[in-house]
């Protein structure tokens, strides 16, 4: 198998590259449900309490295995995030018998366990393992990609991979597709930036829109459907630094693997 070293970008949306064709291309595009999801409620799940900040919605319908996996206790979830106290959707998870690693590099310790199922582990996902000359001077190199962490704990699959990595996601994304990582993901439940490119994300602001676009038909060939978006009105009406095209600065949006078994 040749490895990847980039995504194929898509055609421009116009005859010339325009900032407004590329914009109001992926605006459309993330604002688009593919599928219907009727149940994305967690509602239903033993332990859920209402007090979750941010729509984190995954899909439960019968014709997916997430909701088989949840009642035979075999579900697993892995949230990537940053010092982020919101936890509603993870605890409810555990309270509902999956096994839950959530990766935040700003925890106390390197690995812990709260109650049967929630494990907090001191380390952050990113698109790239840390140079080994440079990680054997830190004490704790605490940042590694997640196909290695996968490999590391003896994963192979992860049921639902929710992140809110504030504007790491687009790489982290990348690294998941190229690697062909996001094979072995079921549901991904993706909080997105898109007030400035995002980290090492380069190019002039059409190019860098292209290239979100590219990322997510990368998914949908590999099987991802959208079937949740959410506009977060809360946060700066911002698109690359400009108050224009009636966006926000953050969606969520969740996606379901549809080969997954």
């Amino acid at each position: 198998q040749t490895v990847r070293w980039h995504i194929e970008l898509q055609p421009w949306a116009s005859p010339t590259p325009s900032l407004n064709y590329e914009a109001s291309r992926f605006l459309k595009y993330i604002s688009t449900s593919q599928i219907s999801c009727e149940h994305t409620n967690l509602n239903s799940l033993k332990g859920y309490s209402k007090a979750a900040k941010k729509p984190w919605s995954i899909c439960l319908d019968e014709r997916f295995s997430l909701i088989h996996r949840i009642r035979s206790k075999q579900c697993r979830l892995y949230s990537l995030g940053l010092g982020n106290d919101d936890n509603q959707f993870e605890l409810s998870m555990a309270n509902s018998g999956c096994e839950v690693h959530r990766f935040d590099p700003s925890i106390k310790s390197a690995h812990i366990q709260e109650g049967r199922h929630l494990w907090y582990h001191r380390l952050s996902i990113d698109w790239r393992d840390p140079n080994p000359a440079i990680a054997a001077h830190k004490l704790h190199s605490n940042t590694k990609k997640l196909g290695t962490v996968l490999n590391e704990f003896g994963h192979q699959k992860i049921d639902v991979l929710k992140a809110d990595v504030e504007s790491a996601e687009w790489k982290i994304l990348e690294n998941l597709i190229l690697e062909d990582v996001v094979e072995q993901i079921g549901q991904l439940v993706f909080e997105v930036h898109i007030h400035w490119p995002g980290f090492e994300v380069s190019g002039n602001d059409s190019t860098v829109v292209r290239y979100w676009y590219s990322l997510l038909r990368e998914l949908e060939l590999k099987d991802f459907r959208l079937f949740h978006t959410y506009k977060d009105l809360s946060k700066p009406q911002m698109f690359l630094k400009k108050e224009a095209f009636n966006a926000s600065s953050c969606y969520t949006l969740s996606w379901v693997n549809t080969r997954w078994k």
